[in-house]
């Protein structure tokens, strides 16, 4: 199946397994996505997640408190591919607070939010998540 927003079906398969308290999903293979997940495993957002080249696809291990409550409470996409928006470091948002994080795309890389803000590099806001 063929996607126009490679990002968004990351966001929209990591919500929809949450919601239904799946242990894992599978996305197909990008390296915006790897560098995505990375930022999130680091942020302790999944667990996990494993790539496999052959078959072009990653497994996303979700992460769960002991109550089986989901640690995402919500993801969203800020930029589209029809609605770019770009933001200076100045203005990169804290997500409640700084109990969430802004990804972004910047000239540096793919770096979350307080990452960027401490590189003063702005760019593409990508997502953000809580």
């Amino acid at each position: 199946m063929a996607f126009n927003d490679p990002i968004a079906e990351l966001l929209t398969k990591i919500r929809n397994a949450k919601d239904a308290q799946h242990r894992h999903v599978d996305i197909s293979f990008s390296k915006i996505k790897i560098k995505i997940l990375d930022i999130l495993k680091h942020h302790g957002f999944v667990e996990n997640f494993l790539v496999n080249e052959e078959i072009r696809k990653i497994r996303v291990f979700l992460r769960y408190n002991k109550l089986r409550e989901s640690v995402v409470r919500g993801l969203k996409r800020v930029s589209s591919s029809g609605l770019r928006q770009y933001i200076g470091y100045r203005d990169i948002p804290k997500v409640f607070n700084g109990m969430g994080i802004a990804i972004l795309s910047t000239p540096q890389g793919v770096l979350d939010g307080e990452t960027a803000r401490n590189l003063k590099a702005g760019g593409e806001i990508l997502c953000t998540v809580w």
